[in-house]
């Protein structure tokens, strides 16, 4: 009797071309006859932080000890030319998320945490709301094709302002929000219909290149009076040359975000399948800004000349930080794990997952607004759940535990700034991230691609 065998003891094996949810894709595809859209990021291995590892101090170099010397972790974002540069205790930063794909509360507890820790935070599409103005002390605004939100008051009382021209999960692809989340008060500050499914545009509408962009930046210093600093935002992809573009239209800081970055809700296939990892944009990027001289690392933009690069996508512990510094990463943005500290994805809603056909931490379908947890919705009822407060002091716990691995790491090094840390620091464990990272894999000298 065969039924009572496990599927290895039948001698079954699946396909790797057509795994079980592959097969589930194509039996869904074919049935509803539309595609899938979901929110948050890749859910594919790809190389990441985890396949580079710190090379620490020993006799060759001395580490520092962690009772008695300093380590410091503060960064000047934005000097190159606004009047009023962001000087931040930490390199750890919020990733725009938009009031709309999260509750008023889960933006106000960003504000919290973020401020509480000497950090900043980011509105996302659809404009900025006074619960998150109110409790952030560095507040960028984002400036998206959608416009959904814009005026030039909150531009003014923004401390920076950040040009967004894709997303890591979707790079060359607009955004979703579903019609659940669209309520009255969303819809009254997009001027949408209530209720409605809203697409974001993949470009902006009044420019088509790096010329065109240049001259609205220029546009943007005149509203805010050249007192804010201008970052530029892409979705990796063709890295070295974007990076390029964006330092020659005027950008301060340039943003660079890998497709392990999230996204409220955009398709599936997006999401898996646009973009390049995130460990495979840094040195291109950096790269490209040390060409032009305007890398800290470059001798001549390591003044006030520098643009700074800020690296997003897939961030998730403070090793991750200390190595995206390694690589030459400024500051860090995350999202993803913003909203797990907060208390998204948590085991007491357990059942309540199960009801979405979802479990906790596969955050699935929770861009229909039935977040249990009160974060990634526009429900009342569910909304209520979540306490700003508390959610704050959670993502402050959280963002000063990653400063101080991130500290913990560079001390190992005998680095006595954050900023110090650099790819000589580390080594790869897979070819592919050794090719990626442009770092040599581990007991070896050798760089794959590189020629050495």
């Amino acid at each position: 009797m065969t039924e009572n065998l496990s599927v290895e003891q039948r001698g079954l094996r699946e396909s790797a071309t057509y795994d079980r949810t592959t097969i589930a894709a194509i039996q869904r595809a074919a049935e509803t006859g539309i595609y899938d859209i979901r929110g948050w990021g890749a859910k594919r291995k790809l190389p990441h932080f985890d396949d580079l590892l710190f090379l620490g101090a020993s006799m060759s170099r001395y580490p520092l000890e962690g009772y008695r010397e300093r380590c410091d972790t503060d960064v000047v974002l934005g000097g190159r030319n606004a009047k009023y540069p962001l000087h931040l205790s930490t390199p750890v930063t919020i990733a725009g998320m938009s009031f709309g794909a999260l509750s008023a509360g889960a933006k106000e507890a960003l504000g919290r945490g973020a401020s509480e820790v000497g950090t900043s935070t980011t509105t996302g599409d659809g404009g900025m709301t006074p619960e998150e103005r109110g409790q952030s002390k560095h507040l960028v605004y984002q400036y998206l094709p959608s416009r959904y939100g814009m005026n030039p008051e909150d531009l003014r009382k923004a401390d920076a302002i950040e040009v967004v021209l894709g997303q890591g999960a979707k790079p060359g692809g607009g955004g979703m929000l579903l019609g659940q989340k669209i309520s009255e008060r969303v819809a009254g500050m997009r001027t949408l219909p209530q209720g409605i499914d809203q697409r974001s545009a993949c470009r902006h509408p009044d420019w088509t290149g790096p010329d065109d962009l240049a001259i609205k930046i220029n546009e943007l210093r005149e509203i805010t009076d050249w007192e804010k600093p201008i970052y530029v935002k892409v979705g990796a992809s063709r890295t070295y040359y974007d990076v390029k573009l964006a330092v020659h239209s005027g950008a301060d800081v340039v943003v660079v975000d890998g497709m392990q970055g999230g996204t409220a809700a955009t398709q599936e296939v997006f999401i898996e399948h646009v973009g390049i990892p995130t460990l495979a944009a840094i040195p291109q990027a950096v790269q490209a800004l040390q060409e032009l001289g305007v890398h800290r690392r470059a001798g001549v933009g390591a003044g006030r000349d520098a643009v700074q690069l800020i690296v997003s996508g897939g961030i998730r512990n403070g090793a991750d930080v200390a190595k995206a510094m390694a690589l030459g990463a400024d500051a860090v943005a995350i999202g993803t794990a913003a909203l797990i500290a907060l208390g998204d994805n948590d085991p007491r809603y357990a059942k309540e997952y199960e009801a979405l056909g979802s479990a906790a931490g596969y955050y699935d379908d929770f861009q229909d607004g039935r977040d249990p947890a009160g974060i990634s919705t526009q429900d009342p009822e569910l909304a209520a759940r979540f306490d700003p407060v508390l959610g704050g002091k959670r993502l402050a716990n959280f963002l000063r535990v990653m400063t101080m691995e991130a500290q913990t790491i560079a001390r190992a090094c005998g680095k006595a700034h954050l900023q110090h840390l650099e790819p000589e620091d580390l080594v790869a464990i897979t070819i592919e991230a050794a090719a990626m990272a442009r770092v040599p894999m581990a007991g070896t000298n050798w760089i794959p691609g590189s020629g050495l």
